[in-house]
């Protein structure tokens, strides 16, 4: 059974940094992509950034420069460096591993509040 825990969130002022983390039981997680996505109040969820097995990184535009996805396969965890928060990063972020097409396991979920 695959558990993805995410920790890391809260609140924060606007220029600050948080780092969350993905922690990631079952046998899955070295043959996974993973990935953030994040989803702000009354909006759909939206894609963040990934990182693949061999630790290539994509960004959107939005999040270019201010973070950073990174992975460490011997514990099993993907993080999110995130620096530099707007009022616009908060919301509830989600860690996902992307096994297959079709597998995909999803976090709880981990708030992030960025005042102003």
């Amino acid at each position: 059974q695959v558990q993805l825990v995410e920790s890391g969130g809260g609140l924060v002022q606007a220029g600050g940094s948080l780092r969350l983390s993905c922690a990631a039981s079952g046998n899955i997680f070295v043959s996974s992509t993973m990935k953030w996505y994040r989803q702000a109040p009354g909006k759909q969820r939206e894609w963040v950034t990934s990182i693949t097995m061999g630790g290539f990184t994509t960004y959107t535009d939005p999040v270019k420069g201010r973070f950073t996805i990174s992975r460490d396969n011997a514990k099993n965890t993907v993080y999110l460096q995130m620096n530099s928060l707007t009022p616009e990063d908060s919301g509830v972020y989600y860690c996902a591993a992307q096994f297959t097409a079709s597998r995909v396991y999803w976090g709880q979920g981990t708030p992030v509040t960025v005042s102003s």
